[in-house]
C-alpha cells in the first residue's frame, strides 16, 4: 500500500528535473525565445488506456474521448485544464447480479422472459496541469517535449442496460444498488511531444499518460453482496493519448530559428 501512494508523488516529482532542464535550455538563445510565442487554445484528444490497481480487478481497458484548453506563455510553460470521458465494454465483476441471476444463468423480466442485460464502464477524469515545451530535434521554439503533471477528480462506475428497460429489479433506483459508483481525488503525469505549425491545422500533441486516483464506492450497499464496500481503492490508468490543437492566435510567427 505505502508503494501505491507513493508512485504517483514519485512520478510527479521525476518530471521536475526535466523542467528546469527546460528552462535553461530556453535561456541558451536569446533569439530562439524571442522566437517562442504565448498563446491560448483549445484541443479534442483521444486515448487507449489500461487499468492498474484496483480498477485492474473490475475492467479491461477502456478508451477516452475529452477536450480542454492549453495556455502556453512565452517562455514556453503550460498551464492547461481538460476532462476526459471513459468508455469501456470489459466488466470483472462476475458475481455482480447473482442475486438476480435463475439456475440457467439469466434475468427474468416483467413479462417472464429473459432479459437483455449488458454491462459497460462509464466515467471520466478532470484535471489541471501544469507544465513545460523543451524544443528538441531541431524544431521551433514552440514546439518540442511536452512534460505535464497535475491533480484533479476521477469519477467511474457500471453502466447497466436492459433492453426494453424489463426489469423491475435492475430499473432506476434499484439498479444504483449495482453499479459501483467510485470517485475520488487524482494526480495526472504526461510525456510527449508538441508540435505548432504556421498552419491552424498542423497542430497536435501525443504521449503516454499516466493517472492515479485514491477512490472509495460512495453507494451505501452493494445488493448482490448484501454489504457496503467502503474500502479505500488505489486506481490507475496508463495509455497513448494524442490531440489536436485549435490555436486562437490569427498565425504562428513565419520565422524558425533552429539549433
Amino acid at each position: 500500500m505505502k508503494i501505491k501512494l507513493l508512485l504517483p508523488f514519485c512520478l510527479t516529482i521525476a518530471l521536475m528535473p526535466l523542467l528546469v532542464v527546460g528552462q535553461s535550455n530556453n535561456t541558451e538563445s536569446k533569439a530562439t525565445e524571442a522566437e517562442a510565442e504565448a498563446m491560448w487554445s483549445i484541443y479534442p484528444s483521444f486515448s487507449w488506456q489500461w487499468p492498474g490497481g484496483d480498477l485492474a480487478d473490475q475492467f479491461g481497458s477502456s478508451a477516452t474521448i475529452g477536450s480542454g484548453f492549453f495556455h502556453k506563455t512565452a517562455s514556453n510553460w503550460i498551464f492547461n485544464a481538460d476532462i476526459n470521458f471513459i468508455f469501456g465494454n470489459v466488466i470483472r465483476e462476475d458475481s455482480l447480479i447473482q442475486n438476480l441471476i435463475n439456475s440457467d444463468g439469466f434475468v427474468i423480466d416483467d413479462q417472464g422472459h429473459f432479459a437483455e442485460v449488458s454491462f459497460f464502464e462509464r466515467g471520466f477524469y478532470s484535471t489541471f496541469r501544469i507544465g513545460k515545451v523543451i524544443p528538441v530535434f531541431g524544431s521551433n521554439p514552440n514546439s518540442g517535449l511536452l512534460l505535464m503533471a497535475g491533480a484533479g477528480y476521477m469519477q467511474h462506475k457500471i453502466n447497466i442496460q436492459v433492453k426494453n428497460k424489463a426489469a423491475s429489479p435492475l430499473k432506476d433506483d434499484y439498479k444504483k444498488g449495482y453499479d459501483r459508483f467510485t470517485n475520488g481525488l487524482s494526480t495526472v503525469q504526461f510525456v510527449g511531444y508538441v508540435y505548432h505549425g504556421e498552419s491552424r491545422l498542423a497542430n497536435f500533441f501525443a504521449g503516454v499518460e499516466v493517472v492515479q486516483a485514491w477512490t472509495q464506492n460512495r453507494r451505501s450497499m452493494n445488493f448482490d453482496t448484501m454489504r457496503r464496500d467502503d474500502a479505500p481503492r488505489f486506481d490507475m490508468l496508463i495509455g497513448p493519448k494524442i490531440g489536436w490543437i485549435i490555436p486562437f492566435n490569427k498565425r504562428m510567427p513565419e520565422d524558425y530559428y533552429y539549433y
